[in-house]
Parts: C-alpha cells; structure tokens; sequence
C-alpha cells in the first residue's frame, strides 16, 4: 500500500491549494470561500522516487453542527486512515482557537504531525510562524501554497517522516454481515479508499452519478459502495466537487463519481456553485456510463430531459434511475411510468430502473444495466460485419430517391466507440432524409445488440473520378469530337 498524507485545518486555511499543488492536477475547487470542500478528495503525488496519496478535507472548527457536522466525520476519518498528517494553519489569521482544539485531537491520535504555516508571502516568517508553536506539535513548515514558495523543504520533511511503499497483501477479505445486509454482499469486498488509479486495469468502468440537487446521489453513491463515503444531508447543493472513487465489485474494478446537482442557469447565483456544475460537466465527459438521477416524487422535469440532451449529446453510455420510489402511492406511480413512456421516447435505447437509494431495493441491479451499456459502447465490429447489416437494411428499406437519381450506400466500417461511430460510404449522402438516418440507427442497434448506448452514423460521399480532371483536356475531347464532326460533315458536301 502507498504511504497515506491527510491535509486537515481550519476551513479556508488553503488545503485544497496544497493539494492541487501536490498532485499536479485541479481535482479540488479552489475559491476565496471558506467551506468550499466538504467530502474526501483522493490524489496520487509523486517526490522524487517515492510515492504518496493525498487526502483533502473539509475544514475543523470544533463546533460543527448540521452538514459541518457530516464535513468534521469525513475529516476525522482521514486522520484515522494516515500515516502523516499535515496540520494546516492560515498565517494571517493567526493562532486561533480553532487551531487549539484540532492540535489537541490531533495529540490524543499518536499520528505523526507535521505543521504547515500557509500564506507566509508577504510577511516575515520567523515572526508570524511563532505564535503556532504554542500548540506544541513541533517545528512549524512556512509556506504559500498558491506560488509553491516552502513546497519543496516541506516535502523533504515528509519523505523523512513516512513509511517506505509497502507491498500490497493478497488474499480474500470475507465478507461481514453488515455488508450482506440489503443486497451489499453483491458489491463485493470494498478495497480502501485510497485505491489509485493504477490498481484499475483497462476495463475499469467509470460511472458519473448525476441529477438535479437532492435528488439522492450521494445516497446512492454510499449504498453502491456499502459505507458512508460522501456526505449526505437534507440539502440541496450538499456536494460542491467531483468525487473520484476506485472499488472492486466481483473481482472487477469501477470508479464512481459523485457529481454535484444541475440546476437551471436562472436558479444558479454564486460563483461557487457555477464551478461545481463545470466540475460536473468535466465528469460526463470523463465517465464510461452515466446513471442520471431522478426523483420519482416529482416526476419527470424539464431540466432532467436537458440533463439527457447532453449526456446523449456527449456520446456517453446512459442509465435513468428514479430514486424514492418506495412509498409513493400506486396511482402515482401508474402517472410516472405513464409520464417516462411519452416524454423519455428519445432515450428509448436505455434501461429505467426504479430505486430506493436509502434502503437499498433496486439498486444492485443498477450494475447489471451499467456493464450491458459499457460493453456495448466499447464493442468493436469488423468492416465485414458492419457492410453486411448495412446492405441488409438497404435491401429490406431502399434509400429514397433525390432529383431523379437513388442514394446509393456502399459499405461502412467503425469510426470509433464510446460511442459507437458507424462510417458509412456512398453516393449523395448528403441528401439522406432523417427518417432514414434514424431507420439505420435503430437497425444497426438491433442486428449489433446494442443497448444503452446512443449511435453516431457518419456519412462519406465517394469521389467523382472525373470532378478535378484538368480542363484542357476537356477542351481536348471537345476539340476531338468537333474536328470528327466537321469531317464527315465535308466528306457529305455534293462536288
């Protein structure tokens, strides 16, 4: 296992700075605004030859209450799973007594503690590092995390502090009754958070969970995953980042992304939440699958068709979930499925599943519609085999006729997957109507057995061998015929 660092402090003191800095990446919003993190964020970073993971929190005050309160337990459980914590503290502000009370927790853990003193620029270290020295965790690291000014001497200091790389153990975990409880055994055993990247091989499936806000989506994140792993409270916009999370489930490696809630531009007024939502359309470009979110208490909305649109739009793989199902009434449910049969007619090619994100009923079979639509927007199909479905169709539905002449379609072959891009070669196919662009789509999908998954037909119109032929030599066929013509025409002359 890679040696663990956790970045803990007061809310604002600039660990989400570090962190980005660390990693190399902009996996954690940074903004003036204190609060701003709130779930665990995983990074691999890499000093010299030796490599770490990276935790991020939200901010410690003491007194936390309502979701500071969900935010404290995610940053005290990064404590429990380090092997060095860095004890962030804002220099400008100076020694609060915030500080006090996370330096007196961090003592009762026995975890190596390093002090970092941020925001140093500007002012002379030795004197406002001092005060910090109060809390009686050693010497304390300046830095500024925003300009990378004591990154370097600080890193030094932690490679000296932490364990060398251990090999990972192999061997079964059994499975506990907690995790048997409401269907969890089907997830298999959950391998620590701190997985990287690197324990996911090529097949790995990435699966974005999105939706409006409070709809269920980091409930739904902790139910697949069988633990408590991202914040959930009673309120809309409780996740402001994108959350990364490698798992296994059966011997099968996945990763699941905890998105931010969409809403429309109108309702959208900080700045903040307008990052989430950027952080939340960077996700869906990056997933394999995405299983939108829908609450079934409030039917079908205009904003999760828009929230379709652009997953379609986007080419990705598509589940629909309708989560708080349990409860509603029959007759309303009768309306739902009624509202989803007229208004989800576009999508017609992914799977509805009826859910229950807190207890549990109906979400493992999520996973069954999540791997049918990664391997069908992953397949790849031969030139062979994809110019034997299209002649078929042609055979079945002849392309129409445009300005006297018929659309002729040769062959085609893939362009592509993740979405599927079928290319496909003829004459005037310029001119195909969409009626029958749609007629292809939906017999390739039926003779290929693709499911989930939207289709980009591509259309190439061949040559015309003699459209950039030199006109000279025109003129020269021309000149031919009429120098034949007149000939004959004075061999005709009577003498």
């Amino acid at each position: 296992m890679l040696p663990v660092i956790a970045l803990v402090g007061r809310p604002n003191v600039g660990k989400s700075t570090l962190f980005n800095r660390l990693t190399r990446r902009r996996d954690a919003i940074v903004a003036d605004f204190a609060g701003l993190t709130r779930d665990r964020q995983y990074g691999e970073l890499q000093w010299e030859e030796q490599r770490f993971i990276c935790i991020d929190t939200g901010g410690l005050s003491g007194d936390e209450e309502g979701i500071d309160g969900a935010m404290a337990e995610q940053s005290l459980l990064a404590i429990e799973e380090a092997d060095l914590v860095l004890f962030l503290v804002d220099c400008k502000a100076g020694l609060l007594p915030a500080d006090m009370v996370i330096a007196k927790h961090l003592r009762t853990t026995e975890k190596q503690v390093l002090v970092v003193a941020n925001k140093v620029d500007g002012h002379d270290p030795d004197v406002v590092i001092a005060p910090f020295y109060e809390m009686g965790l050693g010497d304390i690291h300046a830095t500024t995390a925003t300009h990378g000014r004591g990154v370097n001497l600080l890193m030094q200091e932690v490679v000296r502090f932490l364990p060398a790389e251990e090999e990972e153990e192999t061997g079964e975990v059994e499975a506990t009754s907690e995790e048997e409880y409401n269907g969890a055994s089907e997830h298999g055993t959950l391998e620590n958070a701190i997985d990287t990247a690197d324990d996911l091989t090529e097949s790995a499936i990435k699966m974005a969970i999105v939706g409006r806000p409070n709809v269920g989506k980091s409930t739904l994140v902790n139910r697949m995953l069988g633990e408590e792993r991202v914040v959930v409270y009673d309120e809309p916009g409780t996740t402001r980042d994108s959350i990364y999370i490698n798992y296994e489930r059966h011997g099968r490696p996945y990763t699941i992304i905890d998105t931010a809630g969409i809403r429309r531009r109108k309702n959208i007024s900080l700045t903040v939440e307008k990052f989430s939502i950027v952080k939340t359309l960077q996700s869906i470009e990056d997933a394999n699958v995405v299983v939108l979110l829908l609450d079934a208490s409030e039917g079908v909305v205009d904003q999760d068709l828009h929230l379709m649109g652009h997953v379609i739009d986007s080419g990705r793989a598509l589940v629909v979930a309708l989560n708080k199902w349990d409860g509603l009434e029959s007759e309303f449910k009768e309306y739902v499925r009624n509202e989803l049969e007229r208004r989800l007619r576009f999508v017609d090619f992914a799977d509805i599943h009826f859910i229950s994100a807190l207890h549990g009923t109906g979400v493992g079979g999520l996973y069954k519609s999540i791997e049918k639509a990664f391997a069908s927007a992953t397949d790849r199909f031969s030139t062979n085999h994809l110019t034997n479905v299209l002649q078929m169709a042609v055979k079945e539905h002849q392309p129409p006729v445009v300005r006297g002449h018929r659309i002729k379609l040769r062959y085609a072959h893939a362009g592509g997957h993740n979405p599927p891009i079928i290319v496909i070669h003829g004459n005037q196919t310029s001119d195909i109507p969409g009626h029958y662009v749609r007629y292809l789509e939906k017999t390739f999908r039926r003779v290929l057995d693709l499911h989930g998954t939207p289709i980009r037909l591509q259309f190439r119109t061949s040559d015309n061998p003699f459209a950039n032929k030199d006109l000279s030599d025109k003129q020269r066929v021309r000149q031919r015929r009429l120098a034949t013509s007149r000939s004959y025409k004075s061999d005709k002359k009577p003498k």
